[in-house]
């Protein structure tokens, strides 16, 4: 390893440690994360021939940006699903899409809302994604729990089961996607294989949390009231709904017909739900909108997205784009190769490792770095058969890995801007939690393969 890739790793853990003593310094992650962004690149640019072969010459600038714009390119798709994601809820929450739901988790115990949120958010991830998931019950949290330490909890337990839920559907995960469409793993054979693993890693963790919450919850208002002035009609409101929430479930489907990116079909959601509402404020209300005080202007799009949490997006975009350094340099497949040697043969321990690496930088190059690492054998009594334990595996712990720390999944990242919570706390109170839930699923699977496939 040279010198100039050893300075690009330390820069890039200083970076991490300053995040994660977030609570202490009191500066904001994505001002760290894009100082490690432009940091690590910036190193790069010291030597960029030593790491790309075309950058040599007149050739060095145009060689670097194709490298950089090609990171940006997958880390944009990212962040506008996300942006897409969050405008949609907010719009759907906004004009009370999500009381229906509200009202059907709605119970006096803390702890059966607890088990009601988990199942929930496990099953919604699967069909949705685990990102879309997350923002949709944080939202309902926000209507249910009024007591801040009590609602962290709860959206501590979201990010758990979100990551689970998403682990065994081809489409609940980002890296589930990658293996689906690479076609290392098949619809079927992790649905029926990874199942039971990811609900139990989503069941443990859920049963202890819920011994830390005892007695009733105390009523909480509305966060969104209907006024006697708003000009949507109660039809209006329940298309707004039908057309968010059909339409995020909508999203994988389309991905599936045109084999465009998850984001391309957030986008179009977004746009139709768009042009829906400002037909429904514009053209059919537009007497409403001259009337005093009233609120409708302030659940339309253009101004919901003046309320996005940028410090989210900013965050994604300088981790993601760090990330991306250290995957340009090598550093991510010398770890994969690494381990290969130590562990040759036990891909139990290979998987768990990346899963629990998954937690500390991100899954995504974790996974595209073993997709182009290791070979797929024809062989179909192999591990890296289609269908086979590590490529099965792989789906698992780089799902399910993510939530140990809460910045290793986009759901923890989200659920960490829209709820506030620190890195400390989660790392104190949730990760030997959720790393408990981990090696259960392992264990799990191991049963599985040993007595039933």
């Amino acid at each position: 390893m040279s010198t100039l890739t050893i300075c690009i790793v330390i820069l890039f853990c200083i970076g991490y440690f300053c995040i994660a003593i977030e609570a202490v310094t009191k500066i904001n992650k994505a001002a760290i994360a894009l100082l490690m962004f432009v940091g690590t690149w910036t190193l790069f640019m010291i030597d960029p021939a030593s790491y790309i072969a075309a950058a040599v010459g007149d050739m060095k600038a145009s060689a670097v940006a194709e490298v950089i714009e090609h990171h940006l390119g997958s880390t944009g798709t990212t962040l506008f699903f996300l942006l897409g994601a969050m405008t949609i809820v907010e719009l759907v929450d906004q004009n009370g899409g999500f009381n229906f739901v509200r009202d059907t988790l709605q119970t006096k115990s803390k702890r059966s809302l607890l088990w009601r949120i988990a199942f929930m958010t496990f099953i919604l991830s699967a069909i949705l994604d685990n990102l879309t998931t997350s923002i949709v019950m944080i939202m309902i949290l926000r209507k249910l729990v009024a007591d801040k330490k009590d609602r962290i909890i709860y959206a501590a337990l979201v990010i758990i089961a979100a990551n689970s839920g998403g682990a065994f559907s081809p489409i609940g995960d980002v890296t589930t996607i990658m293996l689906w469409n690479k076609g290392v793993i098949t619809a079927a054979g992790v649905i029926t294989e990874i199942f039971i693993p990811s609900l139990v890693s989503m069941v443990i963790p859920a049963y202890i949390l819920s011994l830390s919450l005892k007695g009733e919850l105390v009523p909480q208002k509305d966060t969104v009231v209907i006024e006697e002035n708003d000009c949507l009609t109660a039809g209006q409101r329940k298309a707004i709904f039908f057309l968010g929430v059909g339409g995020l479930i909508f999203v994988p489907i389309f991905k599936t017909i045109t084999h465009l990116p998850p984001f391309v079909g957030i986008l179009l959601v977004l746009g139709v739900l768009w042009t829906v509402t400002e037909i429904f404020y514009v053209r059919i209300h537009q007497d409403c909108e001259d009337t005093a005080n009233n609120t409708n202007t302030q659940k339309r799009v253009s101004k919901m997205l003046s309320r996005i949490d940028m410090d989210t997006i900013l965050f994604f975009l300088g981790i993601l784009m760090a990330v991306g350094c250290l995957e340009t340099i090598g550093v991510l497949t010398m770890l994969g190769e690494g381990l290969n040697t130590a562990f040759d043969g036990n891909y139990y321990l290979i998987t768990g490792i990346i899963g629990v690496l998954s937690s500390i930088v991100d899954n995504v190059p974790l996974v595209a770095g073993c997709m182009g690492m290791y070979p797929v054998v024809a062989d179909p009594a192999s591990a890296m058969a289609i269908d086979g334990i590590f490529w099965q595996l792989l789906a698992y712990c780089a799902g399910v890995g993510g939530s140990m720390l809460i910045i290793g999944s986009a759901a923890g990242v989200v659920v960490m801007g829209l709820e506030k919570i620190t890195f400390g706390w989660y790392m104190k109170k949730i990760t030997w939690i959720a790393f408990t839930g981990y090696l259960a699923g392992i264990l799990c699977y191991w049963l599985e393969k040993a007595f039933l496939f």
